[in-house]
């Protein structure tokens, strides 16, 4: 009878054990969760924002992100993506925008229907310095707690010339600390992290929380990296999986810590071509 129990006992831990790993293996990105930056395809919208969303809309994407309305008043635009069954979860503004209407941020915020807030770049001329540096992390602080009030989460879009060493560590590193994490967030543009020579999963693993968004974004075989500039040639954009940027361990760190959104962008010539392939990539990796 404790042979037997002893058998059946193992029997079951055994098929724990494998139901808990298959459960391991399916891990994923959930569809609701990815979005595209509509940025990717801002010399489409310029001229035709109807067919644009059209094409948007035909990949299957349901949730964008802005950088601008195109000519189009706040409400054209929120009724253009309406029409096309595309909810705006965040939108990038201008840093002198957060630095001088910040009011102005929050009412088009609130008719966009965005729950996100960004900044994308901070002005600066040569070497990003301390001095450039503490100046944003004040208007960030002033701006965070602003919108916070309209029921908006503020974040910063890291863009890889923050890495210039200060102390022990990185601006970025001065950025996080001096930066409230009640009122103001951040997201990981994964290109812009690999492209200035740091490493997206040690620094998930770092500040976990404090990253709610990501840009997923793939970089060509050949680009070269190292450098705190913030701009390279936007032929150096590759769809997601392609090219020398390994994403399954940075979107399983990102998954582990409750980044929200995983938001494609892609400035290159082909986005057309590569948005769908991003797309793809993202619905059916497993890990």
């Amino acid at each position: 009878m404790k042979s037997n129990l002893r058998l059946l006992t193992a029997v079951i831990l055994g098929a724990l054990f494998c139901l808990q790993n298959t459960n391991t293996q399916a891990a994923s990105i959930k569809k609701s969760a990815i979005g595209l930056q509509l940025y990717s395809l801002r010399a489409q919208l310029a001229t035709n924002v109807p067919g644009t969303l059209d094409e948007v809309q035909s990949w299957g994407i349901k949730n964008v992100e802005l950088a601008g309305t195109y000519n189009l008043t706040p409400e054209q635009f929120k009724a253009q993506l309406d029409a096309h069954g595309l909810k705006a979860v965040s939108g990038h503004f201008g840093y002198e925008r957060f630095r001088d209407d910040v009011e102005g941020v929050a009412k088009d915020a609130k008719v966009l229907g965005l729950k996100y807030v960004g900044c994308a770049w901070i002005p600066h001329n040569g070497d990003f310095d301390e001095k450039t540096c503490r100046e944003a992390i004040a208007v960030f602080n002033r701006a965070g707690a602003a919108l916070a009030k309209h029921g908006l989460k503020f974040f910063y879009h890291v863009h890889g010339y923050e890495f210039q060493p200060y102390q022990d560590g990185t601006l970025l590193d001065l950025i996080m600390r001096e930066t409230n994490p009640q009122f103001v967030n951040f997201q990981m543009d994964v290109f812009w992290i690999v492209f200035p020579g740091q490493d997206p999963v040690k620094l998930l693993e770092k500040y976990g929380k404090r990253w709610q968004l990501m840009h997923v974004k793939g970089m060509r075989v050949g680009t070269p990296t190292g450098f705190l500039t913030g701009h390279t040639d936007v032929t150096n954009d590759a769809a997601v999986g392609v090219g020398k940027i390994d994403f399954p361990p940075i979107l399983k760190a990102a998954k582990k810590i409750g980044v929200k959104w995983y938001i494609i962008e892609d400035e290159s010539p082909w986005s057309e071509k590569q948005v769908p392939e991003s797309l793809h990539y993202l619905e059916t990796l497993k890990w």
